[in-house]
């Protein structure tokens, strides 16, 4: 009789926890490398990643910055990465408040502005930005451009770029950045023939930290508090909705009665009655 495999299914590489182990775990840098020239079309030539430690409490939090993964490309450029699964619906300030922290803090104080290094914010989400809903590319890039001439980038420090992941579709001819992306959303179709030695590794590392306990409980803990969140702010908004509907309905009450009272008054009906009839008051039945 065939054994039975104890062998647990792979955690979902796009929650940001078990994105960060992925690509900023340091001695994954090979990995790191690969996906950022995968996006920046093989510009930069060696990675340095920030060892910002993975702590339990920090997976109980959302404070800005805590998940996202830092890289130094060439010396010169920072480059700040990550995963968002849950629409906050304000995401666009948050990657230029990245951007901006990075930037500033690229020198000290008293430095010359001409030692401001090149910073890179890359975003991955796995739902598709409102704002962006009229592109159906499934991956963006953005600079300072002038508006009439479209074509001159006002400088080259400048660069954010937007993965929405749902909006990938697989086709014959891929693109590195197509791979990667495909591994996010099927990381098991990763086999053996793939011919990208980091995505095999980052399947790798994804199977060990899948068959670890504490990463997976690590892993569930952060999915949890998500989801947590995610329900706290679904039931603000329908509470939100039901309050306002409330509102609404009573608007249209008191409308109605205002419209009733008008009819009354012009018909010369004691303003005695028009209260008692549409539980307006005196002073609000005068001033119709």
């Amino acid at each position: 009789m065939k054994e039975k495999s104890n062998k647990k299914e792979l955690l979902n590489p796009k929650l940001d926890y078990v994105f960060k182990r992925i690509f900023g775990h340091t001695g994954n840098e090979e990995i790191t490398f690969n996906l950022i020239n995968s996006i920046l079309e093989n510009k930069i030539t060696k990675i340095e990643l920030g060892k910002n430690q993975i702590l339990e409490k920090d997976l109980l939090d959302d404070k800005i910055g805590i998940l996202d993964i830092k890289a130094k490309a060439d010396n010169n450029v920072n480059i700040n990465i990550e995963m968002q699964i849950v629409d906050k619906k304000n995401i666009e300030k948050k990657i230029l408040f990245y951007w901006s922290k990075m930037y500033i803090q690229s020198i000290k104080e008293g430095e010359d502005y001409e030692k401001l290094e090149k910073s890179i914010v890359i975003l991955f989400t796995d739902y598709n930005l409102e704002s962006l809903k009229d592109i159906k590319k499934y991956i963006t890039q953005w600079n300072i451009r002038e508006k009439e001439n479209k074509e001159v980038v006002l400088t080259n420090i400048f660069e954010i770029y937007i993965i929405e992941i749902n909006k990938y579709k697989e086709s014959e001819n891929e693109e590195e950045i197509d791979k990667w992306v495909n591994f996010l959303k099927n990381p098991e179709v990763v086999t053996m023939k793939e011919n990208n030695k980091a995505i095999k590794k980052a399947k790798e590392v994804l199977e060990q930290i899948s068959q670890d306990e504490h990463e997976r409980y690590l892993a569930e803990l952060r999915e949890k508090y998500i989801m947590d969140q995610k329900a706290i702010a679904d039931a603000g908004y329908d509470k939100g909705l039901a309050r306002g509907k409330e509102i609404g309905e009573r608007k249209g009450i008191k409308k109605e009665k205002i419209e009733i009272a008008k009819k009354l008054k012009n018909m010369n009906i004691e303003i005695k009655q028009i209260e008692e009839a549409t539980g307006l008051t005196k002073e609000e039945i005068e001033n119709l």
